[in-house]
């Protein structure tokens, strides 16, 4: 048996009395911190597998998104579902004169109809035989053509999907309100690599860009979203999924992307659209009256007043035109093969758009319909002259 001295007594009773009131200070601690805080953080850092047992986060699980890479997120999670692959087959000849079929080119397209209406370019199924729709879940169907619209590069298709089947649809948003800087998202097949997302921004608005020689776009929305051959005729959307473009071209000298995309406008689609399902094309006024765009050679001969516009060569006799004052030419010069009429009025403006080539002619009147009426300016012996003309079809007058 061990005897201590008093002094050893008193020391070790201290020190066991410090030991007990850390332990019990302690113990009050834990007791008050909120347990639910606790558990969340513990739960935050661990995962529970199927098999029940559990397993530690990775850093990329703790690490949330940041609020940019969320809205790519759920842009793509809500909408690529609707977008679709669009491949063509065409006919060739081969050497012995006999028609084939081969492999034509491929694009992009929206649903925009639970029935099956697909948007997409007119260049993606242009010169078809035969156009091929497929979907996100991989099942093909073939298309048929509704409806296009050269003159803004539109098309629309359709597929007859089976009756259980619901399909994802894109909504369309508004082209008017954009603002360069905005936030864009396109979704397409560039290169057969289907359902791939590119982020950009809205970099220019209203650009006209010229698609063939008596073609101009306007309001042509650009954009530095990567947009590769495949993209065409795929959505460009904004933040919460609208469309607000139709992918269409690229401006590139190699052919890659180089950050200078373009998309027709939604409203410019939305205008379209109704009338390709209704009638299968676009109706549009016309000037019913033959216009010769004035050249350098003309200009000098004729000693015309201006250098630029449209010269009125010839007016349908009792024409809307000839009714609304349109003078047209009297004397016949002789232009290669073509024979010009001297003496007419020169068209400078339609409907507030100057008009200095077809080109912009055919602008001008895109959006208007038969039987509108709209004011032009002309020049009538070096005096500008306003009139107000109501519009012909224009399919009639120039199949004529």
């Amino acid at each position: 048996m061990k005897l201590y001295s008093r002094r050893q007594v008193i020391f070790f009773s201290a020190v066991s009395a410090v030991t007990a009131a850390v332990v019990i200070a302690g113990c009050v601690l834990v007791g008050s911190l909120p347990t639910k805080n606790l558990q969340k953080e513990a739960d935050a850092t661990v995962k529970t597998e199927p098999d029940g047992y559990i397993t530690p986060l990775s850093t990329a699980d703790i690490i949330p998104y940041t609020d940019d890479e969320r809205i790519n997120i759920m842009v793509y999670d809500k909408y690529n579902a609707g977008v679709v692959n669009i491949t063509t087959e065409t006919v060739a000849i081969n050497w012995f004169l006999e028609p084939v079929l081969q492999e034509g080119g491929s694009g992009s397209g929206s649903i925009i109809d639970p029935q099956g209406y697909v948007l997409t370019n007119n260049h993606v199924i242009e010169k078809a035989n035969k156009i091929f729709i497929t979907l996100s879940n991989g099942s093909q169907f073939e298309g048929t053509i509704i409806g296009t619209d050269p003159e803004n590069d539109i098309a629309v298709l359709k597929f007859i999907p089976p009756a259980n089947m619901e399909l994802h649809t894109i909504p369309f948003g508004d082209s008017s309100t954009l603002k360069v800087g905005q936030k864009v998202l396109a979704i397409g097949n560039p290169f057969a690599l289907e359902r791939t997302l590119t982020v950009g921004i809205v970099s220019g608005l209203g650009r006209p860009i010229q698609i063939s020689s008596n073609r101009i776009i306007r309001d042509m929305i650009q954009t530095d979203a990567s947009i590769n051959p495949g993209n065409s005729g795929g959505p460009l959307l904004d933040a919460q999924g609208r469309m607000i473009g139709v992918n269409t071209m690229i401006y590139s000298p190699s052919g890659g992307s180089v950050g200078v995309g373009f998309a027709v406008p939604v409203n410019t689609a939305k205008r379209v659209v109704s009338e390709l399902i209704s009638y299968g094309n676009v109706r549009r006024g016309w000037i019913d009256a033959s216009v010769v765009q004035l050249f350098p050679a003309l200009v000098s001969y004729a000693k015309l007043p201006v250098n630029s516009g449209l010269l009125v060569s010839r007016t349908k006799r009792n024409g809307l035109a000839e009714k609304a004052g349109l003078r047209q030419g009297s004397e016949a010069v002789r232009y290669g093969s073509s024979v010009i009429y001297l003496g007419g009025d020169i068209i400078t403006k339609v409907d507030g758009m100057k008009t200095g080539t077809l080109a912009d002619f055919y602008a001008a009147l895109e959006d208007n319909k038969p039987g509108e009426q709209i004011e032009i300016e002309i020049m009538r012996g070096g005096t500008p002259v306003t009139l107000s003309i109501t519009l012909a079809k224009r399919d009639e007058i120039i199949s004529q």
